[in-house]
């Protein structure tokens, strides 16, 4: 299975085999639905949780701060792509090798690409299990009672069939699918809060009455914001998809697909957090359709939706992952390009994602501790760190600061964060049996 011939031959044939080098030929609006996809995922659903965290006053400055701010750094990245004449870095931590070295950039930036497309599709394995479950609940309340594990194997079957499409291109049908459901259920999400109406007795305070609660509570919240913020580790390879020239460089279709992209994700978040905090107060669940009932069919379909946004969701932060392991087995252990190694290395990776999420389910507590320890670097400061880097902006200009804002910024969330996403996942796992 080791691959032989000259380097060149050798280069050419692993470019055209890997996810993301192997077709060019994405349009603007790849861009727009592919960054919906990957942005507006599990998140969404606990931004009201969220809010009860935070409260109204810091949790609508922390929503709105987020969306400008990952939305500014986006740009950053977008703007980088083909920063340097004849140069695409198609891929995250090639950019940062640039910047930080060879070496350096792949132990900064692996690790934390990693671990955030890695920990999405493991809550994302949790979401679809849960919604399966919710619906399951709803439509047919009389039946047995099902474990949720079952709910999550199931989800996870649909994976190991669809992660054998071979690039970004190919999953351009499911990511569509997946942004339009977003959409969708974000909308039947406030909708249906709005038609419940402000709860008899809702109540806006902190829902913990300790002050150490209070402010685990706050950074756990700050963590769930965080994640439903974080797609910045598949942008280069998304602009990667699309073709390039002096005259017409990638960055202008992309950048008018994450516009677009960016005006959905407003239109979907906002509204379901201000709106669902507005209707359930601090009863809220860290999953909003959990706790919409009523209309039945209505919460079930849109359980449904859930569903099949989070199969594109999968795919989307899946791919960057097949692609650091085929290009590892290939440069590295210099297996030849072909389809058994594919199976087997994406079949292996869809396992294990299944697997964790059957052990640990905790929606919330995973939400905040993953987006604050992995998200907040990579769509937060770590491109700020990058431009200061490549562009040298002037000291103590407008851009200077502006970038070292979202630096600080950036460092407190990821350091805070983590701590209220740990101890709600271990104050969770008192009560939890492991494969219920």
């Amino acid at each position: 299975m080791v691959y032989e011939g000259s380097e060149s031959e050798r280069e050419r044939a692993i470019n055209e085999w890997l996810p993301v080098t192997s077709n060019r030929n994405a349009k603007w609006w790849y861009s727009a639905f592919h960054n919906v996809t990957a942005m507006v995922g599990a998140g969404v659903l606990s931004l009201p949780y969220a809010m009860s965290q935070l409260g109204w006053g810091p949790g609508v400055t922390i929503m709105l701060l987020s969306w400008v701010v990952t939305l500014y750094t986006i740009w950053q990245m977008v703007e980088m792509h083909e920063m340097i004449p004849g140069k695409r870095f198609d891929r995250y931590h090639e950019l940062g090798q640039y910047a930080f070295g060879e070496k350096l950039g792949l132990w900064i930036i692996i690790p934390q690409q990693l671990t955030v497309d890695v920990s999405s599709d493991i809550v994302y394995m949790v979401t679809g299990g849960q919604s399966l479950k919710k619906f399951h609940d709803l439509v047919c309340p009389n039946c047995k009672e099902i474990r949720q594990t079952y709910f999550i194997m199931i989800f996870a079957s649909v994976h190991f069939v669809l992660s054998h499409l071979p690039d970004f291109n190919s999953i351009s049908g499911v990511s569509l699918a997946a942004a339009v459901m977003s959409l969708s259920y974000s909308t039947i999400a406030w909708a249906a809060s709005i038609g419940k109406g402000v709860q008899p007795n809702v109540d806006y305070s902190y829902k913990s009455t300790s002050n150490p609660g209070k402010v685990f509570d706050f950074l756990a919240g700050l963590g769930e914001i965080a994640f439903a913020y974080a797609g910045h580790n598949v942008v280069l390879e998304i602009q990667a998809t699309m073709p390039s020239t002096p005259e017409k460089p990638s960055k202008g279709p992309m950048w008018k697909g994450v516009i677009v992209a960016y005006l959905i994700v407003a239109i979907c978040y906002l509204p379901v957090a201000f709106i669902g905090y507005w209707a359930f107060g601090n009863s809220v669940n860290d999953n909003i359709l959990l706790t919409l009932e009523n209309p039945t069919g209505l919460i079930a379909t849109a359980n449904i939706f859930v569903v099949i946004h989070v199969i594109g969701s999968y795919q989307i932060f899946a791919m960057p992952v097949f692609d650091m392991m085929e290009s590892y087995m290939v440069k590295e252990l210099r297996f030849r390009p072909c389809l058994r190694l594919r199976l087997i290395s994406r079949t292996l990776y869809v396992a294990f994602t299944m697997v964790i999420a059957i052990c640990f389910p905790f929606f919330g507590g995973l939400l905040s501790f993953f987006g604050g320890f992995a998200f907040a670097p990579t769509s937060y400061y770590l491109p700020c760190i990058i431009w200061l880097i490549i562009c040298k902006p002037k000291r103590f200009s407008l851009t200077w600061f502006i970038n070292w804002i979202c630096i600080v910024l950036g460092v407190l969330l990821m350091v805070l964060s983590p701590i209220g996403g740990l101890r709600s996942i271990i104050v969770s796992a008192k009560d939890y049996k492991f494969f219920s």
